[in-house]
This record gives C-alpha cells, sequence and structure tokens, in this order.
C-alpha cells in the first residue's frame, strides 16, 4: 500500500512539472464567422474549403447547459470538422450566457424567437424553403418541438442524445428531477446556476467523476499533449452558463415532471405541439452507455413522429463520447454527415 502511495507521489510530482509548461487550453480548431446577433445568441457560419457545398444548410441547436464547442474540441476530435468534410454547409446556434435579467427568458422566446430568426435567416439567405436541422441534448429536444410547429422549414431532422419521453427510470437525472421544487428555486434565485447543474452531474457518478477520473489522469498522462487532451474537457465541463429561469421551470415542469410531450399535451406559445406534424426524414441518435439521457428517453421518437423516411443508430460509448471518441469520428459522424447528404439533393 505504502509502495503505490508513493508511485502515486511521484506520478503528482511528474503532473504537476507538466502543469507548469502549460500556458493556455486551445478550443474550437475549425474557422467560424458571425452571421447573426440577436441579444446575447449569436448565429456562427463554419468556413469550409470545399467550393461545392450542399444546396441546404445545416443549423446545429446545442444544449442550454454546456458550451457548443463540445462538438468541436480539437482538431483530430471534432465531430464538426467531420460534417463539413462531408459538404455541409454549417451553422451553428450559440445561445451565450444569460445575464440577471434572463430570467424572464421562456421556451417561447427560445423557440419561437431565437431559433425560428435562425431558421428564417438562413431560408433567405440561401434562397431555400427549408433548411437542415441537428439538435443536441436539450436543443434536440428544442428541434423536435421546433419541426412539430413548424416542420415545412425543415427538410430533414437528426436528434442526438436528446431526451423525448421523460418517464424513465433509467438514470438517476430523470428521477431527481421529479422530486425538485423547481418553483421555490426560480423564485428564490431567478437563473439556475451553473455551477449548480454540474454539481448535479457530478452527483449521478460521484465517485467516477470526482476521485476515479482524476487518478487515472494522474497513472494515465504521458506528456503535455495528453496534459492538454484532458484540460481542454475539464474546461468544457465547468464552463457551464447559467439556465434562463423562466426556461428551466417550463422545460423541468412540463417535460421531466408531467412528460407532456409524450402525452400530446404539451403547448408552446398557446399552440399544441403534435409530434405527428413531424413528416420529414428523421435520424435519431442515442449513446447505450448515457448516463445524462437514458436510451430509454430517446427511443420512443420514432415511434412518435408521422416520418415514414426514420432512422436510429445505437452508439457504443457515453453522452459525451458520442461526440469526441475515437469511434464517432470514424464512424458515427460520416454516417450523419452521409444520411443528411442522401437526402438533401436539390
Amino acid at each position: 500500500m505504502f509502495a503505490e502511495i508513493f508511485e502515486l507521489h511521484k506520478d503528482s510530482l511528474k503532473i504537476f512539472d507538466l502543469l507548469c509548461e502549460v500556458d493556455d487550453i486551445d478550443v474550437e480548431p475549425s474557422e467560424k464567422i458571425l452571421e447573426l446577433e440577436i441579444d446575447n445568441c449569436k448565429l456562427y457560419r463554419y468556413k469550409s474549403r470545399k467550393r461545392k457545398k450542399i444546396k441546404y444548410p445545416l443549423l446545429i441547436v446545442y444544449a442550454l447547459v454546456n458550451k457548443y464547442y463540445m462538438m468541436d474540441i480539437q482538431e483530430d476530435r471534432s465531430f464538426i470538422k467531420k460534417l463539413i468534410d462531408q459538404g455541409l454547409d454549417v451553422y451553428i446556434l450559440d445561445w451565450g450566457y444569460p445575464e440577471r435579467a434572463d430570467k424572464y427568458l421562456t421556451m417561447e422566446d427560445h423557440i419561437d424567437g431565437y431559433m425560428n430568426d435562425c431558421v428564417d435567416f438562413l431560408r433567405t439567405k440561401h434562397k431555400v424553403d427549408n433548411i437542415n436541422l441537428l439538435g443536441v441534448c436539450q436543443g434536440g429536444t428544442f428541434s423536435v418541438i421546433y419541426s412539430a410547429l413548424y416542420p415545412e422549414k425543415i427538410k430533414n431532422l437528426v436528434t442526438m442524445v436528446t431526451p423525448v419521453d421523460f418517464d424513465t427510470e433509467d438514470g438517476l437525472l430523470n428521477v431527481w428531477s421529479k422530486k425538485m421544487d423547481i418553483d421555490e428555486m426560480v423564485d428564490s434565485y431567478g437563473n439556475i446556476s451553473g455551477d449548480f447543474m454540474n454539481f448535479g452531474y457530478l452527483m449521478l457518478k460521484p465517485f467516477q467523476l470526482n476521485v476515479e477520473k482524476y487518478y487515472n489522469f494522474i497513472k494515465q498522462t504521458k506528456d503535455i499533449k495528453d496534459i492538454k487532451n484532458f484540460m481542454r474537457m475539464e474546461k468544457w465541463i465547468f464552463d457551464s452558463p447559467d439556465q434562463a429561469g423562466e426556461t428551466f421551470r417550463k422545460f423541468l415542469k412540463d417535460l421531466y415532471q408531467e412528460n407532456k410531450l409524450v402525452k400530446g399535451v404539451f403547448e408552446l406559445g398557446g399552440k399544441k405541439v403534435n409530434l405527428k406534424n413531424i413528416k420529414m426524414p428523421i435520424l435519431t441518435v442515442y449513446a447505450e452507455q448515457d448516463h445524462l439521457v437514458p436510451p430509454a428517453s430517446t427511443k420512443p421518437l420514432n415511434e412518435l413522429v408521422g416520418s415514414e423516411d426514420k432512422t436510429m443508430i445505437s452508439f457504443k460509448g457515453g453522452h459525451i463520447g458520442i461526440y469526441v471518441s475515437s469511434r464517432s469520428q470514424k464512424e458515427l459522424a460520416p454516417s450523419v454527415g452521409k444520411w443528411i447528404a442522401e437526402r438533401s439533393g436539390d
């Protein structure tokens, strides 16, 4: 035992020396330009070396709780780069960082407002009637709702690790959410702290995410490259924007606690959201070892929509590995890009 402690101490000193050589952690290697700015939200377009692009642009909508650059974390682990390389004209919606006054922003503001403004901007810019939409996690739920309300504006819909059926006990997050007094939280604090959200996620796997991860980091790190790879992930994990209070209230109460979307009684801006209105081709991707959005929450989607062209991909990995793992880079990203391209002919 003492020998193991001594070795761990030696490894820790080695890590400390390497950390002293690290100046800054770079993320987002793919070049992009700002196309549209509305309040705190920004719409970016990724640059591409390919002259010929697929006619219909792709809009990626990420979750509110973390930053979108997980999909472009580094040069050799960039899901977005893989999509660009396949000729897709890729845009991404950056929700920004909510300020105190943003506690009044609703789901209607996010979906009927910001998302719809971005979609209409792309339709006008590219002179098309509809666009491709890819939603991630909570952003996927938003994308499903949007596609049901505005089906004429969406050519193809892709959802990745997206919660839809919240009536499952496969994940602790679903169990805990049912017991949360969200009214008390929002009325007391306004926006929901990103640090609070992060703490909850870490407690889903307390030993693995708070002890084992750092132990393995010390034992397995060999050089500066390993250090930077690890630090990029840490930077993303703890770069958590606050949640706009009223949006979080409705998301938690109507979806996590009452499962209204699946029941067909969810409303947005006074309009009932009918998933059968989704008749465009749909690709549903879920991760088999996802502890945040269990497969049981994602898989029912294809049975709930009205689409005839329905595809489902099962990925052997977790909620984050679905974007950054070597398997994702070799298999999943090319498959998603190919699926969109095949359905985006003129």
